[in-house]
């Protein structure tokens, strides 16, 4: 039997892969993924099929080097990638269109449009931030912490922007708008705007990414008095919202961390945390008064 080699190509031309999977039925995609991950463990390592990568590594493509992993959190959907099989913790390729393709792949887009944060709104920019959040952020990045530490999915409908630089994906951000369900088996809504997920790839950091979501965020609500970031923040993104809101004191008092739904008793300003030397990783500047927010020393 001969060998098939599913060889790495780089689209060309104006058709981008995120062209092609907008003009397929996304249930079409599916089903055809779900069709392939059965061929393949029915086949039980008898296969004869291989991954070529950019970096010129072959993959054998069989039960051991794939996953079968949910698209989005609240749909059956599922999508079939291919792993390294050795370790288990990186994601080289993404089963579409009846093909393997590489994750840098995805990942592009040759639409001139794309550039800066653009919403997600069509099939392939769903694909692309599933890319992103569950195999770049959740296994590629993920410090080596094994094959089943991809995140969580997110919403089939959640509120998304990617980020596009030169036609390349190099984050996200998710949010809730006020208003929305926080869970439906408890019919609480969000009581303000929450920023809910960020994530820039390690090439990209340290390079203001980070601040022009915040940017973003905060001019997407311009007659919102009052914006929250959901609770945990990470010691990174802390970092993040020192520098941005030591640039834009307008924002000071609109930044809040909160837990859903978002009452004032589940809000910290995030400023005064900063200022008061309790948000993880931020060095505690000098605390004078006229630096507090001036909404908090209304209750000094």
């Amino acid at each position: 039997m001969e060998n098939r080699i599913h060889h790495f190509t780089m689209e060309q031309g104006h058709h981008s892969l995120a062209d092609q999977i907008n003009a397929t039925e996304s249930h079409i995609l599916l089903e055809a993924a779900a069709k392939y991950y059965f061929q393949i463990s029915q086949k039980h390592g008898h296969t004869r099929e291989y991954f070529s990568s950019p970096e010129g590594e072959v993959i054998k493509v069989d039960e051991t080097s794939v996953r079968y992993i949910p698209l989005y959190r609240d749909d059956s959907g599922k999508m079939l990638v291919l792993v390294d099989s050795k370790t288990g913790e990186s994601v080289v390729a993404v089963y579409l269109n009846g093909t393997w393709r590489s994750v840098d792949d995805i990942l592009r887009s040759s639409d001139p449009s794309k550039e800066g944060l653009i919403q997600v709104q069509t099939f392939g920019e769903r694909i692309a931030l599933f890319v992103l959040n569950c195999l770049v952020c959740g296994f590629s990045e993920a410090n080596g912490s094994g094959h089943e530490a991809y995140f969580l999915p997110h919403a089939s409908r959640e509120l998304a922007k990617i980020f596009w630089c030169h036609g390349e994906a190099v984050g996200f951000y998710t949010y809730k708008n006020k208003g929305n369900l926080c869970n439906p088996g408890t019919g609480q809504c969000y009581q303000l705007p929450v920023l809910d997920t960020v994530f820039v790839r390690k090439n990209w950091r340290r390079q203001g990414v980070g601040a022009k979501m915040l940017q973003d965020y905060s001019q997407a609500f311009p007659e919102e008095s009052v914006l929250g970031i959901s609770s945990p923040i990470s010691p990174a993104m802390y970092t993040v919202c020192h520098k941005f809101l030591t640039c834009n004191p307008k924002d000071q008092d609109r930044f809040w961390e909160v837990e859903a739904p978002g009452y004032w008793s589940q809000r910290v300003n995030i400023w005064l945390k900063i200022q008061l030397g309790e948000a993880p990783a931020v060095t505690r500047p000098n605390l004078e008064l006229q630096d507090l927010p001036a909404l908090l020393l209304f209750f000094l």
